[in-house]
Protein backbone atom coordinates (compact mmCIF):
# COMPACT_ATOMS: atom_id res chain seq x y z
CA UNK A 1 0.00 0.00 0.00
CA UNK A 2 1.38 3.91 -0.76
CA UNK A 3 0.12 6.43 1.20
CA UNK A 4 1.17 9.95 -0.54
CA UNK A 5 1.33 13.09 1.43
CA UNK A 6 1.86 16.18 0.46
CA UNK A 7 5.10 18.59 0.82
CA UNK A 8 5.04 21.15 3.30
CA UNK A 9 2.67 24.13 1.82
CA UNK A 10 0.73 21.29 -0.36
CA UNK A 11 -2.36 21.07 1.57
CA UNK A 12 -4.24 21.53 -1.42
CA UNK A 13 -3.70 18.27 -2.92
CA UNK A 14 -4.74 15.26 -1.76
CA UNK A 15 -3.85 14.19 1.51
CA UNK A 16 -3.51 10.53 1.05
CA UNK A 17 -3.85 7.90 -1.49
CA UNK A 18 -4.17 4.35 -0.85
CA UNK A 19 -3.46 1.94 -3.24
CA UNK A 20 -5.98 -0.40 -1.40
CA UNK A 21 -8.93 2.55 -1.62
CA UNK A 22 -10.29 5.71 -1.78
CA UNK A 23 -10.43 7.92 1.11
CA UNK A 24 -12.58 11.33 1.74
CA UNK A 25 -10.74 14.77 0.48
CA UNK A 26 -11.11 17.72 2.57
CA UNK A 27 -14.21 18.73 3.77
CA UNK A 28 -15.62 15.28 2.56
CA UNK A 29 -18.17 13.39 4.96
CA UNK A 30 -16.20 10.57 6.89
CA UNK A 31 -17.43 7.12 6.18
CA UNK A 32 -19.88 5.79 8.97
CA UNK A 33 -18.34 2.76 10.09
CA UNK A 34 -20.54 0.05 11.93
CA UNK A 35 -19.11 -2.04 14.51
CA UNK A 36 -20.59 -5.47 14.74
CA UNK A 37 -20.43 -9.11 16.58
CA UNK A 38 -19.81 -12.17 14.73
CA UNK A 39 -23.59 -12.78 14.82
CA UNK A 40 -24.05 -9.44 12.89
CA UNK A 41 -25.20 -7.55 16.60
CA UNK A 42 -23.20 -4.88 17.30
CA UNK A 43 -20.29 -5.58 19.00
CA UNK A 44 -20.33 -4.42 23.19
CA UNK A 45 -17.92 -3.30 25.37
CA UNK A 46 -17.69 -3.70 29.24
CA UNK A 47 -19.10 0.09 29.69
CA UNK A 48 -21.91 -0.73 27.32
CA UNK A 49 -20.79 1.25 24.00
CA UNK A 50 -20.36 -0.46 20.99
CA UNK A 51 -16.59 -2.04 21.20
CA UNK A 52 -14.28 -1.47 17.85
CA UNK A 53 -13.59 -4.93 16.27
CA UNK A 54 -10.72 -7.07 16.56
CA UNK A 55 -8.22 -8.60 14.51
CA UNK A 56 -8.97 -12.01 15.94
CA UNK A 57 -12.97 -10.82 14.89
CA UNK A 58 -11.64 -10.84 11.54
CA UNK A 59 -9.58 -14.44 11.77
CA UNK A 60 -12.89 -15.78 13.31
CA UNK A 61 -15.12 -14.44 10.09
CA UNK A 62 -12.73 -15.25 7.38
CA UNK A 63 -11.49 -18.46 9.07
CA UNK A 64 -8.24 -17.64 9.31
CA UNK A 65 -5.49 -16.75 11.32
CA UNK A 66 -4.58 -13.49 13.11
CA UNK A 67 -1.15 -13.81 11.11
CA UNK A 68 -3.04 -14.18 8.09
CA UNK A 69 -4.93 -10.83 9.48
CA UNK A 70 -2.16 -8.79 10.23
CA UNK A 71 -0.21 -9.81 6.31
CA UNK A 72 -3.82 -8.75 4.65
CA UNK A 73 -3.59 -5.43 6.83
CA UNK A 74 0.21 -4.60 5.39
CA UNK A 75 -0.27 -5.95 1.81
CA UNK A 76 2.21 -8.63 1.92
CA UNK A 77 2.07 -10.77 -1.37
CA UNK A 78 2.56 -14.21 0.53
CA UNK A 79 -1.35 -14.48 0.69
CA UNK A 80 -3.57 -16.77 -1.43
CA UNK A 81 -5.69 -14.69 -3.61
CA UNK A 82 -9.00 -16.52 -1.98
CA UNK A 83 -7.67 -16.15 1.56
CA UNK A 84 -6.95 -12.22 1.01
CA UNK A 85 -10.66 -11.59 -0.32
CA UNK A 86 -12.33 -13.12 2.25
CA UNK A 87 -10.07 -11.69 4.99
CA UNK A 88 -10.93 -8.05 3.41
CA UNK A 89 -14.34 -8.88 2.97
CA UNK A 90 -14.85 -9.95 6.54
CA UNK A 91 -12.78 -6.70 7.08
CA UNK A 92 -15.79 -4.65 5.39
CA UNK A 93 -18.67 -6.60 7.20
CA UNK A 94 -17.14 -5.53 10.38
CA UNK A 95 -15.99 -2.16 9.86
CA UNK A 96 -12.42 -2.78 10.67
CA UNK A 97 -9.65 -0.70 10.26
CA UNK A 98 -6.19 -1.48 11.14
CA UNK A 99 -4.90 0.79 13.69
CA UNK A 100 -1.09 1.45 13.31
CA UNK A 101 -0.43 2.85 16.62
CA UNK A 102 -1.69 -0.24 18.61
CA UNK A 103 0.30 -2.19 15.75
CA UNK A 104 3.49 -0.17 16.53
CA UNK A 105 3.21 -0.71 20.73
CA UNK A 106 2.56 -4.55 20.43
CA UNK A 107 4.88 -5.09 17.51
CA UNK A 108 7.39 -2.19 18.18
CA UNK A 109 6.94 -1.02 14.69
CA UNK A 110 4.37 0.63 12.66
CA UNK A 111 5.29 -1.45 9.73
CA UNK A 112 5.70 1.42 7.84
CA UNK A 113 9.00 3.49 5.49
CA UNK A 114 8.74 7.04 4.26
CA UNK A 115 10.24 7.80 0.73
CA UNK A 116 11.08 11.50 -0.18
CA UNK A 117 11.86 12.36 -3.81
CA UNK A 118 11.79 15.06 -5.84
CA UNK A 119 10.41 15.35 -9.48
CA UNK A 120 8.37 12.06 -9.49
CA UNK A 121 8.14 12.62 -13.10
CA UNK A 122 11.66 11.73 -14.47
CA UNK A 123 12.77 8.34 -15.23
CA UNK A 124 15.38 7.89 -12.18
CA UNK A 125 12.89 8.86 -9.48
CA UNK A 126 9.86 7.19 -10.84
CA UNK A 127 11.50 3.93 -11.31
CA UNK A 128 13.63 3.93 -7.82
CA UNK A 129 10.16 4.89 -5.72
CA UNK A 130 8.45 1.50 -7.59
CA UNK A 131 11.41 -0.32 -7.22
CA UNK A 132 11.11 0.65 -3.15
CA UNK A 133 7.49 0.02 -3.23
CA UNK A 134 7.75 -3.37 -4.77
CA UNK A 135 10.84 -4.50 -2.66
CA UNK A 136 9.03 -2.61 0.88
CA UNK A 137 5.67 -4.52 0.02
CA UNK A 138 7.32 -7.84 -0.26
CA UNK A 139 8.71 -7.70 3.48
CA UNK A 140 5.26 -6.49 5.07
CA UNK A 141 5.83 -2.58 4.64
CA UNK A 142 3.92 -0.20 3.49
CA UNK A 143 5.08 3.72 1.88
CA UNK A 144 4.40 6.65 2.30
CA UNK A 145 5.57 9.21 0.01
CA UNK A 146 6.59 12.58 -0.32
CA UNK A 147 7.42 14.66 -3.58
CA UNK A 148 8.76 17.84 -2.32
CA UNK A 149 9.13 21.04 -4.44
CA UNK A 150 13.12 21.24 -4.63
CA UNK A 151 15.72 18.96 -3.24
CA UNK A 152 16.93 22.04 -0.65
CA UNK A 153 17.97 21.48 2.54
CA UNK A 154 14.91 23.19 4.09
CA UNK A 155 12.08 21.75 1.80
CA UNK A 156 13.94 18.11 2.45
CA UNK A 157 14.33 18.64 6.00
CA UNK A 158 10.78 19.85 6.28
CA UNK A 159 9.54 16.60 4.21
CA UNK A 160 11.67 14.37 6.78
CA UNK A 161 9.76 16.39 9.65
CA UNK A 162 6.66 16.19 8.18
CA UNK A 163 6.82 11.89 7.33
CA UNK A 164 8.86 11.55 10.83
CA UNK A 165 4.82 12.99 12.83
CA UNK A 166 3.69 10.04 10.95
CA UNK A 167 4.48 6.79 12.37
CA UNK A 168 7.26 5.75 10.06
CA UNK A 169 9.69 3.30 11.04
CA UNK A 170 12.77 4.75 8.16
CA UNK A 171 13.40 6.90 6.06
CA UNK A 172 14.26 6.37 2.36
CA UNK A 173 16.32 9.93 0.24
CA UNK A 174 16.06 9.57 -3.41
CA UNK A 175 18.28 12.48 -4.02
CA UNK A 176 18.90 15.03 -1.69
CA UNK A 177 20.47 17.11 -4.74
CA UNK A 178 21.53 20.84 -3.67
CA UNK A 179 21.04 19.68 0.47
CA UNK A 180 24.10 18.18 2.12
CA UNK A 181 25.06 16.42 4.87
CA UNK A 182 26.35 19.75 7.00
CA UNK A 183 22.39 21.35 6.10
CA UNK A 184 20.14 18.11 6.39
CA UNK A 185 18.53 18.01 9.43
CA UNK A 186 16.70 14.76 10.38
CA UNK A 187 14.97 13.59 13.04
CA UNK A 188 17.65 11.96 15.86
CA UNK A 189 17.76 8.24 15.76
CA UNK A 190 15.68 7.77 12.47
CA UNK A 191 17.06 4.83 10.45
CA UNK A 192 17.90 6.76 7.05
CA UNK A 193 19.42 5.79 3.97
CA UNK A 194 20.05 7.47 0.99
CA UNK A 195 20.61 7.82 -3.14
CA UNK A 196 23.54 9.86 -3.00
CA UNK A 197 27.36 8.84 -2.77
CA UNK A 198 27.70 12.37 -0.62
CA UNK A 199 26.45 11.18 2.59
CA UNK A 200 28.74 8.24 3.01
CA UNK A 201 29.66 8.55 6.52
CA UNK A 202 26.34 9.92 7.16
CA UNK A 203 23.84 7.64 6.37
CA UNK A 204 24.13 4.63 3.98
CA UNK A 205 24.22 5.30 0.29
CA UNK A 206 23.11 3.51 -2.61
CA UNK A 207 23.79 4.35 -5.97
CA UNK A 208 24.82 3.40 -9.66
CA UNK A 209 27.67 3.77 -11.10
CA UNK A 210 27.65 7.13 -13.04
CA UNK A 211 31.18 7.63 -13.42
CA UNK A 212 31.78 4.31 -15.50
CA UNK A 213 29.04 4.11 -17.13
CA UNK A 214 29.40 7.62 -18.15
CA UNK A 215 33.70 6.57 -19.31
CA UNK A 216 32.15 3.46 -20.98
CA UNK A 217 30.13 5.44 -23.02
CA UNK A 218 32.90 8.06 -24.17
CA UNK A 219 35.51 5.61 -24.49
CA UNK A 220 33.02 3.54 -26.51
CA UNK A 221 32.76 6.27 -29.21
CA UNK A 222 36.62 7.23 -29.60
CA UNK A 223 37.18 3.57 -30.20
CA UNK A 224 34.97 4.27 -32.91
CA UNK A 225 37.42 6.82 -34.38
CA UNK A 226 35.31 10.03 -32.96
CA UNK A 227 37.81 12.62 -32.79
CA UNK A 228 35.83 13.62 -29.77
CA UNK A 229 32.74 13.49 -28.15
CA UNK A 230 30.19 16.13 -27.35
CA UNK A 231 28.17 15.99 -23.99
CA UNK A 232 23.70 16.96 -23.31
CA UNK A 233 24.19 17.80 -19.36
CA UNK A 234 21.32 17.72 -17.31
CA UNK A 235 20.52 20.37 -15.01
CA UNK A 236 23.27 22.67 -13.03
CA UNK A 237 21.74 21.41 -10.02
CA UNK A 238 21.77 17.66 -10.29
CA UNK A 239 23.78 15.42 -8.41
CA UNK A 240 23.97 12.63 -10.89
CA UNK A 241 24.24 14.97 -13.98
CA UNK A 242 27.25 16.72 -12.43
CA UNK A 243 29.26 13.28 -12.02
CA UNK A 244 28.24 12.92 -15.57
CA UNK A 245 29.88 15.82 -16.63
CA UNK A 246 33.18 15.63 -14.55
CA UNK A 247 33.59 12.17 -16.03
CA UNK A 248 33.00 13.01 -19.61
CA UNK A 249 35.61 15.67 -19.11
CA UNK A 250 38.22 13.67 -17.05
CA UNK A 251 37.68 10.68 -20.15
CA UNK A 252 38.56 13.39 -23.05
CA UNK A 253 41.67 14.71 -20.93
CA UNK A 254 43.17 11.54 -20.42
CA UNK A 255 42.77 10.09 -23.75
CA UNK A 256 44.71 13.96 -24.60
CA UNK A 257 41.49 14.99 -26.87
CA UNK A 258 39.92 18.54 -26.91
CA UNK A 259 36.81 18.82 -24.63
CA UNK A 260 33.76 20.57 -26.43
CA UNK A 261 31.52 22.97 -24.81
CA UNK A 262 29.48 21.70 -22.40
CA UNK A 263 25.73 21.49 -23.78
CA UNK A 264 22.62 21.76 -21.35
CA UNK A 265 19.30 20.28 -20.83
CA UNK A 266 16.81 19.91 -18.27
CA UNK A 267 16.37 16.17 -18.85
CA UNK A 268 12.84 16.69 -20.67
CA UNK A 269 12.92 15.83 -24.81
CA UNK A 270 12.03 19.18 -25.65
CA UNK A 271 15.30 20.43 -24.02
CA UNK A 272 16.96 17.81 -26.27
CA UNK A 273 15.46 18.93 -29.59
CA UNK A 274 16.54 22.34 -29.08
CA UNK A 275 20.22 21.78 -28.44
CA UNK A 276 19.71 19.10 -31.16
CA UNK A 277 18.90 22.03 -33.84
CA UNK A 278 22.51 23.44 -32.24
CA UNK A 279 24.23 20.24 -33.11
CA UNK A 280 22.72 19.62 -36.52
CA UNK A 281 24.65 23.08 -37.49
CA UNK A 282 27.90 21.98 -35.95
CA UNK A 283 29.97 20.04 -38.31
CA UNK A 284 32.90 19.45 -36.15
CA UNK A 285 30.07 17.27 -33.75
CA UNK A 286 30.25 13.53 -34.66
CA UNK A 287 29.28 12.57 -31.69
CA UNK A 288 26.81 13.19 -28.85
CA UNK A 289 26.67 11.71 -24.76
CA UNK A 290 23.37 12.59 -23.96
CA UNK A 291 22.68 12.85 -20.08
CA UNK A 292 19.44 10.78 -20.25
CA UNK A 293 17.60 9.02 -22.63
CA UNK A 294 14.91 11.33 -23.19
CA UNK A 295 17.10 13.91 -24.09
CA UNK A 296 18.44 11.39 -26.34
CA UNK A 297 15.11 11.63 -28.44
CA UNK A 298 14.78 14.92 -28.73
CA UNK A 299 18.11 15.67 -29.85
CA UNK A 300 17.76 12.41 -32.43
CA UNK A 301 14.57 14.05 -33.63
CA UNK A 302 15.77 17.18 -34.30
CA UNK A 303 18.98 16.13 -36.26
CA UNK A 304 16.39 13.87 -38.37
CA UNK A 305 14.93 17.01 -39.26
CA UNK A 306 18.16 18.85 -40.19
CA UNK A 307 18.30 16.04 -42.28
CA UNK A 308 21.55 15.06 -40.01
CA UNK A 309 21.78 11.23 -40.67
CA UNK A 310 22.23 9.15 -37.39
CA UNK A 311 24.84 7.19 -36.85
CA UNK A 312 26.44 7.83 -40.50
CA UNK A 313 26.47 11.61 -39.53
CA UNK A 314 26.52 11.83 -36.35
CA UNK A 315 26.48 9.04 -33.41
CA UNK A 316 24.05 9.40 -30.25
CA UNK A 317 24.53 7.61 -26.80
CA UNK A 318 21.82 8.11 -24.32
CA UNK A 319 21.74 6.98 -20.25
CA UNK A 320 19.20 5.37 -17.96
CA UNK A 321 18.05 2.69 -20.15
CA UNK A 322 14.38 3.22 -20.38
CA UNK A 323 12.23 0.27 -22.30
CA UNK A 324 11.17 3.33 -24.85
CA UNK A 325 15.18 3.56 -26.10
CA UNK A 326 14.94 -0.16 -27.72
CA UNK A 327 12.16 1.54 -30.14
CA UNK A 328 13.68 4.92 -31.11
CA UNK A 329 14.87 4.90 -35.08
CA UNK A 330 17.76 4.33 -34.88
CA UNK A 331 17.52 2.27 -31.57
CA UNK A 332 19.64 4.10 -29.22
CA UNK A 333 22.98 2.87 -27.96
CA UNK A 334 22.73 3.44 -24.13
CA UNK A 335 24.02 3.65 -20.36
CA UNK A 336 21.45 1.63 -18.94
CA UNK A 337 21.13 2.15 -14.97
CA UNK A 338 19.75 -0.69 -12.55
CA UNK A 339 16.89 0.96 -10.84
CA UNK A 340 15.03 -2.03 -9.19
CA UNK A 341 18.46 -2.65 -7.74
CA UNK A 342 19.08 0.52 -6.54
CA UNK A 343 15.55 0.54 -5.17
CA UNK A 344 15.96 -2.87 -3.46
CA UNK A 345 19.02 -2.43 -2.25
CA UNK A 346 17.83 1.04 -0.26
CA UNK A 347 15.09 -0.91 1.52
CA UNK A 348 17.24 -3.34 2.39
CA UNK A 349 19.85 -1.50 4.22
CA UNK A 350 17.24 0.98 5.77
CA UNK A 351 15.52 -2.81 6.93
CA UNK A 352 19.06 -3.43 8.51
CA UNK A 353 19.21 -0.41 10.76
CA UNK A 354 15.68 -0.97 11.76
CA UNK A 355 15.72 -4.74 12.54
CA UNK A 356 19.01 -5.07 13.65
CA UNK A 357 19.88 -1.43 15.00
CA UNK A 358 22.92 -1.96 13.07
CA UNK A 359 25.12 1.30 11.96
CA UNK A 360 25.72 1.23 8.57
CA UNK A 361 27.20 5.20 8.09
CA UNK A 362 29.79 3.76 6.42
CA UNK A 363 28.71 2.02 3.62
CA UNK A 364 28.19 2.40 0.15
CA UNK A 365 26.53 0.28 -2.62
CA UNK A 366 27.59 0.86 -6.13
CA UNK A 367 25.10 -0.51 -8.03
CA UNK A 368 26.81 -1.54 -11.40
CA UNK A 369 25.61 0.03 -14.80
CA UNK A 370 25.72 -1.33 -18.53
CA UNK A 371 26.70 0.00 -21.66
CA UNK A 372 23.65 -1.12 -24.49
CA UNK A 373 25.18 -1.02 -28.31
CA UNK A 374 22.58 -0.34 -30.08
CA UNK A 375 22.13 1.50 -34.11
CA UNK A 376 22.76 4.65 -33.13
CA UNK A 377 26.39 4.92 -33.09
CA UNK A 378 28.99 4.00 -35.57
CA UNK A 379 32.58 5.22 -36.84
CA UNK A 380 32.52 8.78 -38.35
CA UNK A 381 31.54 9.55 -41.36
CA UNK A 382 32.03 12.15 -44.36
CA UNK A 383 30.98 15.02 -42.00
CA UNK A 384 34.17 14.79 -40.09
CA UNK A 385 36.06 15.05 -43.08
Amino acid sequence: MVTQTPAAGDEGSPEVLHAAGAVPRKGSALPIIRTVALDGSAAQAGNGLPRAPSMADVAARAGVSSQTVSRVSTGADKVRPETRRRVLAAMDELGYSPNSAARALRYGSFSTIGVIAHRLARTGESRTVEAVVEAARDEGYTVSLVDVHSPSSHDVTAAAARLSHQAIDGLVIIRAETATPATLALPARLPVVVSDSRFVGHHPAVGADQTGGTCRAVEHLLALGHHTVHHLAGPADSGPAAMRVDAWRSTLERAGRPVPALLRGDWSAESGYAQGRRIAQERAATAVLCANDEMAAGLMRALHEADVRIPQDVSVVGFDGIPLAEYLWPPLTTVAQDFHAIGRELVRLLLTQIRDGAELTDVHTLVPVELIIRGSTAPPGPRAA
